[in-house]
């Protein structure tokens, strides 16, 4: 049976909105920045699908899929994306299908003169977090664990408390605005580790060079 242990003492001593205090969160280096949006790198400008250069101002879909490896980003260009049904010949043959990937989102291909960073929504990271709740793999435990610990900072994931399970702590989270819980694995990762996971997920959500 799973045992409950005390929640980590919040470095600010805030308390949750149950009352428990949010588990320390530890610094990543991707920066958050106005309410609902995340700042990321830009694309590589290439569509996974034709093989083709996306060009600057061009719109296209941007997408998060699981791999083997881990987490991948794949960007699409318009006229490849299924508005609905089954993807197109092409994009199947390429091994992109809408309903495998973890999250989506539209955005432009900014032009080279362009200094100011575009943003993934808020409620692509939510999609994302969620949809990886029953990932085993080590590094996309990692990957989701840091992803959480942003959604945190944005009080759009919310602490209970703590559950010690055989030899491994899982935190007992809830999205903002939700009753289900969700259990989060904490993979212990060291300051080192968290950067680098955390580098990967802004390569992953990579829309800035």
């Amino acid at each position: 049976m799973a045992e409950v242990v005390d929640a980590p003492a919040a470095p600010t001593g805030e308390p949750s909105a149950t009352g428990v205090a949010v588990p320390p969160v530890v610094p990543v280096n991707v920066a958050p920045t106005k309410p609902g949006q995340w700042a990321v790198p830009r694309p590589a400008g290439v569509c996974a699908v034709s093989g083709r250069a996306i060009a600057p101002g061009e719109r296209f879909v941007a997408g998060v899929r699981e791999t083997p490896a881990g987490i991948e980003r794949v960007d699409v260009a318009a006229e490849h994306w299924p508005s609905a049904g089954a993807p197109s010949a092409a994009a199947a043959a390429a091994g992109i299908d809408p309903a495998g990937l973890l999250a989506s989102w539209q955005t432009v291909m900014p032009r080279p003169e362009e200094k100011k960073k575009r943003f993934v929504d808020d409620a692509v990271l939510c999609t994302l977090f969620e949809r990886l709740a029953d990932a085993t793999e080590p590094a996309k435990l990692n990957f989701r664990f840091v992803l959480g610990l942003i959604l945190m900072r944005k009080r759009l994931v919310l602490y209970d408390e703590t559950r010690r399970e055989g030899d491994r702590d899982v935190w007992v989270v809830r999205m903002r605005g939700k009753p289900d819980t969700l259990e989060l694995v904490d993979p212990k990762l060291n300051a080192e580790q968290t950067l680098e996971v955390s580098g990967q997920l802004g390569q992953v959500l990579n829309e800035e060079l």
